[in-house]
């Protein structure tokens, strides 16, 4: 596997450490193995340390494939199904990226791997503060998070080519939708809150084509274009 080069320009070899080998048996073991085949997205969760944005306590946990509670009742998911909605955007360096819920910030960090900008919306202060606050010692400079209704996205920073929503919605955010980009892509969970699935969007001439991809289980999304809390 070809080392990958991040934004700051800087190897990200600057992340060795003794989980090293974990990352790189969960990408052949939960990834490879499970149909994921861009080597970007590959090459950027062999590196990128997930033990890094959870709790001391959860540390010995960071390479399983399940989700882990980050508190405020939200989670960081599992990492098969971060990468199979990253690889469905099919994600570009020169992309400027919408997140919706940063959560811990270890998807924050994978977007700014594989985009030029990352905007991230999240409605947990402390979960927003807790998540510059690693992204920044981690190196990263190419990402701004706000604390807001991430539901409603980022008028202010649109149109963006990629947008990822991190929590289930009971339909697609029609503003997220207006602030998709001409040949924009957003993937999100779609259904009731026990049970949803994966949907990508695309944007083409205005108009947008819906991807069914698969069964999955996400925290709600929360706000105005989600569900109430």
């Amino acid at each position: 596997m070809t080392d990958f080069e991040s934004p700051t320009g800087r190897s990200l070899d600057r992340f060795a450490d003794r989980f090293a080998a974990e990352r790189l048996n969960m990408v052949n073991t939960q990834l490879r193995q499970r149909g994921i085949r861009d080597e970007r997205v590959l090459s950027a969760m062999a590196k990128v340390p997930r033990h890094e944005f959870i709790a001391e306590q959860y540390r010995p946990e960071a390479y399983e494939d399940h989700p882990i509670q980050i508190g405020e009742g939200q989670t960081i998911s599992q990492p098969y199904i971060v990468a199979r909605m990253l690889e469905a955007l099919s994600l570009n360096l020169t992309d400027a990226i919408l997140e919706v819920g940063t959560g811990s910030g270890y998807q924050t960090a994978l977007l700014a791997e594989l985009s030029r900008r990352v905007y991230s919306v999240e409605r947990h202060a402390p979960l927003a503060e807790h998540a510059k606050a690693i992204l920044h010692r981690l190196g990263y400079r190419n990402i701004e998070i706000s604390i807001a209704d991430g539901s409603r996205g980022w008028q202010e920073k649109a149109p963006f080519d990629a947008i990822v929503v991190s929590a289930a919605a009971p339909e697609i955010p029609k503003l997220l939708v207006a602030q998709m980009s001409e040949s924009g892509r957003m993937i999100l969970p779609v259904g009731p809150s026990q049970y949803q699935e994966l949907q990508l969007v695309e944007k083409q001439d205005g108009r947008t084509r819906i991807t069914h991809l698969e069964p999955c289980r996400f925290v709600p999304l929360l706000g105005e274009q989600g569900y109430e809390n």
